[in-house]
Formats: C-alpha cells, sequence, structure tokens
C-alpha cells in the first residue's frame, strides 16, 4: 500500500532573542498568514492526512494547529515527539518508522536543517533548504512505516506558501 510523508518545516517565527529561548520562539504574523495559506491549499488539493505529528517546539506546533484547524481536526489529535526539536533526522526517521500501519498519509511539521536532511535522505533528491512553510511529499510505493529508509522515497512534490499564493 502506499504511504505518504508530508513534510512541513514551521512558518516563519519571531526572531531569535536574549529573552526568549529558541523552543518558544512563536510564529509572527507572516508565519500565521504562511500556515493558513498552506493548511487552506492542502484542503483544497483533497490531500487527507491520517495522523499530525508535530515538534512541540512553539512554532512548529502552532503551524500544526492551524493546518490541522483547516481540517476541523482538534488540537488535542496532534501527536508531539520531542526529538523532531533537536534530536536531528534520526528522530524524524523514528517518527516515520512507528506511525501504525493503517495510516497512509503522515503529515509531520518540523524544523531546518534537519526536515530538509531528511526530505533529501528519503528520497535522494537534492531540495536545497526548505522555505519556512514550506511543503515536501515523498512517496513510499509498497512499504510500510517500519520500512522506510535511505532512498527509499520519491520527491513527488515541494511546495511553498509563495507558491500557492502566486497560483491564487
Amino acid at each position: 500500500m502506499k504511504k505518504t510523508l508530508i513534510l512541513v518545516r514551521h512558518a516563519t517565527a519571531e526572531d531569535q532573542s536574549f529573552r526568549i529561548k529558541d523552543f518558544d520562539r512563536n510564529l509572527n504574523n507572516k508565519g500565521l498568514s504562511e500556515s493558513l495559506v498552506m493548511g487552506k491549499w492542502l484542503v483544497q488539493e483533497g490531500i487527507k492526512p491520517d495522523i499530525f505529528v508535530s515538534s512541540p517546539a512553539s512554532r512548529a506546533f502552532k503551524t500544526a494547529e492551524i493546518v490541522a484547524a483547516q481540517y476541523e481536526v482538534p488540537v488535542n489529535a496532534i501527536q508531539t515527539q520531542a526529538g523532531i526539536y533537536d534530536g536531528g533526522p534520526k528522530a524524524y526517521l523514528q517518527a516515520v518508522t512507528t506511525v501504525p500501519k493503517e495510516h497512509s498519509v503522515l503529515l509531520l511539521f518540523g524544523h531546518n536543517p534537519d526536515i530538509t536532511y531528511f526530505a533529501e535522505y528519503l528520497s535522494g533528491a537534492s531540495i536545497g533548504s526548505m522555505k519556512k512553510g514550506s511543503a515536501a511529499f515523498i512517496e513510499f510505493k509498497d512499504q510500510e512505516w517500519e520500512e522506510i529508509s535511505a532512498k527509499t522515497g520519491d520527491l513527488v512534490l515541494y511546495k511553498t506558501p509563495k507558491q500557492v499564493r502566486e497560483e491564487e
């Protein structure tokens, strides 16, 4: 059965400062708008995620929350995995390979540079650096989540909030 992983880099957040910890940085107005644009676009495209997984960091979780709201999915349905924040690509792989079999579309919200490395690791594609709020769609044919590893997927689409706005 085909599996689809949609990796979403968190939208634009407030700048780093000595007053707030990196983990607690929130989305700024641009980031709130980017999240809404991407959430609406995903719904319009008929993408139907079975499961939402996010880094627990404020900016990633808020991005997930805004996208999930477009699907009328309650906030408490978004699963968090602490390792996605700072555990490197291995933590992303663990988040993916532990998804229950019955789910076929996973929407995972995380951070650069790890989310870009992870997308490239799985697909062998060269993305460069994922833009804030962007989504990378990776498809796996005839694989279960636990079988996913390096270069087992195909990058089928990469979309940024700017591209979505330009199409409107």
